[in-house]
């Protein structure tokens, strides 16, 4: 890995993204940390740098997002596509080169990026959704198996609930959790 100035400010920026927005708003703006370090070294790479970062903010996460913060009816229709999510991720994974994984990625965030400018940064209320839940559960295992940017298809998903602060940052941190164990 190149270790050059650039390359040690974009990790730095990208890890204080991640830490900050996730411990302080509960993910939010923290989806753009991997691709961000995607700028300057290979996506899973980026991944494999992240990963224990990942793994200990989500553990010491649940001291904080206690079960009276989880949305329990979400959940149990979120979890089952992030398991099968997760297999498929790696099934890809061991196939995809890296550019692909990238490109994916890439794709993910601009999805993400252009729904919420389209809705003019409004998110408009909608019911709860069973297809939608296993959609958003199964992409978003996928995505974080493959390049840990699992963040957007959730986000797509729970934004619109319209839940509160609190019961959005528990919930995904438990979903996370989940999808570190």
């Amino acid at each position: 890995m190149d270790l050059s100035a650039t390359t040690i400010l974009v990790t730095f920026a990208g890890v204080f993204l991640i830490c900050f927005m996730k411990g302080a708003f509960g993910g939010g703006f923290a989806i753009v940390g991997i691709p961000l370090l995607s700028l300057v070294m290979d996506p899973v790479k980026a991944g494999g740098l992240l990963a224990p970062l990942f793994i200990a903010m989500d553990l010491f996460s649940l001291r904080y997002w206690k079960p009276s913060t989880w949305s329990k009816p979400d959940l149990k229709l979120l979890v089952p596509g992030l398991v099968a999510g997760i297999g498929i991720g790696y099934a890809l994974f061991r196939f995809l080169d890296h550019r692909a994984i990238a490109i994916v990625m890439a794709a993910i965030t601009l999805t993400f990026v252009a729904l919420w400018f389209k809705s003019g940064g409004q998110v408009k209320v909608r019911p709860r959704s069973s297809p939608k839940a296993v959609a958003a559960g199964l992409s978003s295992g996928i995505t974080t198996m493959v390049a840990h940017s699992g963040g957007p298809p959730l986000a797509m998903y729970l934004l619109p609930l319209g839940l509160s602060k609190q019961l959005y940052a528990g919930t995904t941190s438990m979903f996370f959790t989940v999808e570190t164990s």
